[in-house]
């Protein structure tokens, strides 16, 4: 047998491995199904993280309530700064709008 034939000879036994066990993947190990997939609840709603810059932005209504009640105490912690610079980001994307004309 000459070299040549004999190189030509492994690679097509490893080309035939790799191809038969590409093939029987999925017959050995399966893919999970979706009744074994779990996925966690939502951390936001059990949580005792203040809310963030983008969160009060989106609800403006809620920064100003929030801000509300850390000027009279009622509310404290770090919400108390988040919600204030949402409002700070929303003067002064309201004082560009009417600068530029938008």
């Amino acid at each position: 047998m000459k070299p040549d034939k004999a190189v030509v000879i492994v690679l097509v036994a490893l080309s035939v491995g790799f191809a038969g066990g590409f093939l029987s993947r999925p017959i050995i190990s399966p893919a999970p199904t979706a009744d074994r997939i779990t996925v966690a609840a939502p951390a936001r709603l059990t949580s005792n993280e203040p809310r963030g810059t983008q969160y009060f932005v989106a609800h403006v209504d809620e920064a100003q309530r929030v801000v509300a009640g850390c000027r009279d105490g009622s509310v404290r912690g770090g919400e108390c700064t988040t919600a204030e610079e949402a409002i700070i980001k929303i003067d002064a994307e309201e004082r560009r709008r009417k600068f530029l004309g938008n």
